[in-house]
C-alpha cells in the first residue's frame, strides 16, 4: 500500500517519538475466538509426538508424568489423557506392567497424514525457507536452540526438526556452540545460517510492493502496513495523525540492519514494526506467545522495543489474553476469527482440535454408545437450550457456537470412520509391549 501526499521530513522523524497518548487496550472477540479455539493444542500435539515417536507408539503414564513441567499441562497428566479421551487412550499391556498411553485410531490417522503433509519436498523446502528467513532477522543469522524450540510448532518444524530435516540441508545449517546473550552469555547450542541468502530478503512487505509494481522499494518508497481495529475501539485524533505521518515514512526492510537509526525515532519503530510483522508473517498461523517474541527480543537486544510496538500499534497486533496466556496476533492475517493465508498443517491442526472438542460432547463420552450418567432428558434438554442460544443469543458466544457447530460437519464430512479398526490396533500394540517387555 502506497501513501500519496504524505511530505515529510524524514530527518524530523528520525527524532521524533510516539505522541504521549494512552492508547487503550479494547478486547476483541473475534481474534480471542481464533486464539481460544487452540486451547491445549500444543499440548496435546507435543504429547502425541511423543507417543508417535516411540517404537511401539505407546509410553508409560509414569514417564509421561515428568513431562508436565516441559509442556506446560493445565493438570496432572493423568487427567488431561482422561479428559481428551478421543485423543489419548489408556491401556495396560498385562497386570504386571505399569498403564501405557497411547493415541486413539483416529488420532492416530490423522498423525500418518500429517506426517506425509511433513515429508512432502514441498513442505521441506517451504519449512526450511521460513526457518532460514527466521535466522536471517538476527544480526548474526544465529540463534540459541532454546529459542528456535520455542518457534518450533508455529514455523510448522517436524517434532524432531535437527535430524529429520536440517539433516538434510548441510548447504544452510550448522549447529554450532556460541555464547548466549539472552542467557548470561553462557554457552549453548546454536543453530546458524552457513551463508547469507540473498534469494529469501525480501519481506512479505516487500514483495507485496514488487507485486503491486511499486518501484525503489529499497530506495525511501513508501509502504504503509494494513490497519484494523475491533469494534468500539476509538483513537485521539493527535494519535491518529501521528499514525498517518508514522505510516508515510520510509519502510525499512527488516533484514536490513538499522540499529543506526536513533533508537526512539519514529524511523527505527517503523523497522522494528516491520520486524515484528515479518516474523508473525513467517509463522504458519501467524501468532505466537508474546512470550516467544520477548524472549527473541532479549537475544536482539530489543526486548522493550517490541514491548512498545505491541502496544502502540494495536491495529497491526493484537495481544490476546485467552488460554492462560498471552498470544500475539497478526491482525490482518484474520477475518474475523479465520485465518486467512492457508497452509496445509493449519488444515491438520483443525482436525486435532476437532478430536479435543469431541471429548467435551457428554453424549459422546461412553465408547460402547450408551448415555452413561447422562439420562436422554438431559441430553434433549442440552440440545435445545444450545439450539435457543443460536437462535436468540446474538452476542460471542452464539457466534462461536455456531462456528464450532459448522467445523464438526465439515470434519464428519472429510473423516472416513469405516477405514478404522480400532479393536485390531489395540491387540497389536499390547503384544508388541508384551513380546518386548
Amino acid at each position: 500500500m502506497r501513501l500519496h501526499g504524505a511530505k515529510l521530513s524524514v530527518l524530523l522523524h528520525h527524532h521524533r517519538n510516539f505522541i504521549a497518548a494512552r492508547v487503550k487496550w479494547v478486547r476483541d472477540p473475534y481474534l480471542d475466538t481464533a486464539v481460544s479455539k487452540e486451547k491445549d493444542l500444543q499440548q496435546a500435539i507435543s504429547l502425541k509426538n511423543q507417543i508417535a515417536s516411540s517404537p511401539f507408539k505407546s509410553l508409560p503414564l509414569s514417564s509421561l508424568s515428568l513431562l508436565k513441567p516441559q509442556f506446560n499441562l493445565p493438570s496432572t497428566a493423568q487427567k488431561f489423557f482422561d479428559k481428551y479421551h478421543t485423543f489419548f487412550t489408556r491401556f495396560q499391556p498385562s497386570p504386571s506392567l505399569p498403564v501405557h498411553v497411547k493415541l486413539t485410531p483416529l488420532a492416530l490417522l490423522v498423525h500418518k497424514e500429517e506426517q506425509e503433509i511433513h515429508n512432502s519436498p514441498t513442505h521441506r523446502d517451504d519449512a526450511v525457507k521460513r526457518l532460514a528467513k527466521l535466522l536471517m532477522l538476527t544480526k548474526s543469522t544465529r540463534l540459541p536452540l532454546h529459542i528456535v524450540d520455542r518457534f518450533k510448532f508455529d514455523l510448522g518444524l517436524p517434532h524432531n526438526y535437527i535430524t529429520s530435516l536440517l539433516s538434510d540441508y548441510p548447504e544452510y545449517f550448522n549447529v554450532c556452540q556460541a555464547l548466549d546473550c539472552s542467557s548470561d552469555n553462557k554457552e549453548t547450542l546454536h543453530l546458524e545460517l552457513l551463508s547469507w541468502r540473498d534469494e529469501f530478503a525480501m519481506s512479505e512487505m516487500e514483495m507485496r510492493a514488487a507485486f503491486m509494481d511499486i518501484k525503489n522499494v529499497k530506495k525511501g518508497e513508501r509502504i504503509a502496513f494494513s490497519l484494523s481495529y475491533p469494534n468500539g475501539f476509538d483513537l485521539r485524533k493527535r494519535v491518529k495523525d501521528w499514525v498517518f505521518e508514522w505510516q508515510g515514512l520510509p519502510y525499512t526492510s527488516p533484514y536490513e540492519n538499522a540499529f543506526h537509526f536513533n533508537p526512539n525515532g519514529d524511523q527505527a519503530e517503523k523497522w522494528i514494526v516491520a520486524l515484528l510483522h515479518e516474523l508473525l508473517w513467517l509463522l504458519v498461523s501467524k501468532k505466537t506467545e508474546k512470550e516467544n517474541v520477548l524472549i527473541l527480543g532479549d537475544y536482539l537486544g530489543i526486548r522493550d522495543r517490541f514491548k512498545k510496538a505491541l502496544v502502540h500499534h494495536p491495529g497491526i497486533f493484537y495481544v490476546s489474553n485467552k488460554i492462560r496466556t498471552q498470544t500475539v496476533v497478526l491482525r490482518e492475517a484474520y477475518r474475523k476469527d479465520v485465518l486467512v493465508p492457508k497452509h496445509p498443517l493449519v488444515g491438520m491442526r483443525f482436525r486435532y482440535i476437532h478430536l479435543l472438542n469431541k471429548a467435551n460432547e457428554p453424549w459422546r463420552k461412553s465408547t460402547a454408545g450408551t448415555l452413561g450418567s447422562w439420562s436422554k432428558r438431559q441430553v434433549a434438554s442440552s440440545i435445545n437450550r444450545k439450539q435457543r442460544r443460536i437462535v436468540m443469543d446474538k452476542n460471542r458466544e452464539g457466534e462461536e457456537q455456531q462456528s464450532n457447530d459448522s467445523s464438526d460437519s465439515e470434519f464428519d464430512e472429510y473423516m472416513d470412520y469405516s477405514e478404522i479398526d480400532s479393536d485390531k490396533d489395540a491387540n497389536n500394540d499390547e503384544e508388541a509391549i508384551k513380546s518386548e517387555l
